[in-house]
């Protein structure tokens, strides 16, 4: 577009008032929150601080939090290495080496040889929760995630295993796998909704 194209309009920038342009309304709505926290406090005995690690905080049911790697019924991890997180992940923070599953596996051809999450990478976006088909890694509700070195804070397999033996029974897995349908239930009509 030019410059002196007839369909550009030229805003002009809001007036301020005087009370505008010392910040007195801005400041005023601050200190009235302030007020409300401490008169809260004195007078309604509301706590705002929580003791940490006396008592522990309760994330909302939909924080995510530190990673897991899932498994299956019979303790495997559920990961085929199908790469899809890793692809998904806006941040790059996952790596996976798949290598060829042994022959007593037979509902899958690959398994990951090396998973690896670095959660200092990481944004918490759950993208990779939604790109994986077999529900294999997913975020939990752990917040308390602390590491004194780089290499403490890049998860390998058997970290992400580790959290979900952890997290097992307090965040059973979100997604599970409808029951194959038996030969009776196949000859059943499908309901009419």
């Amino acid at each position: 577009m030019r410059p002196d194209d007839p369909s550009l309009k030229k805003m002009e920038p809001p007036r301020l008032t005087f009370g505008d342009r010392i910040y007195l309304p801005q400041i005023a709505a601050g200190l009235f929150v302030t007020a409300q926290h401490i008169g809260g406090v004195l007078f309604k005995n509301q706590a705002i601080t929580v003791q940490y690690p006396e008592e522990q905080h309760v994330p909302s049911p939909n924080y995510r939090g530190v990673h897991r790697l899932n498994k299956d019924d019979q303790g495997r991890p559920k990961c085929v290495a199908c790469m899809l997180c890793a692809t998904a992940c806006p941040a790059h923070c996952i790596d996976i080496v798949g290598t060829t599953a042994p022959e007593s596996w037979p509902d899958r051809e690959k398994y990951p040889a090396s998973f690896v999450i670095d959660e200092l990478r990481c944004i918490y976006c759950g993208m990779c929760e939604e790109a994986c088909p077999v529900d294999a890694i997913e975020l939990t509700g752990l917040y308390d995630l602390t590491g004194l070195t780089r290499e403490q804070m890049i998860f390998d397999k058997t970290k992400l295993l580790s959290v979900f033996d952890a997290t097992r029974d307090a965040e059973p897995m979100r997604y599970t796998a409808p029951p194959a349908p038996s030969a009776a239930t196949e000859m059943l009509p499908s309901p009419i909704v």
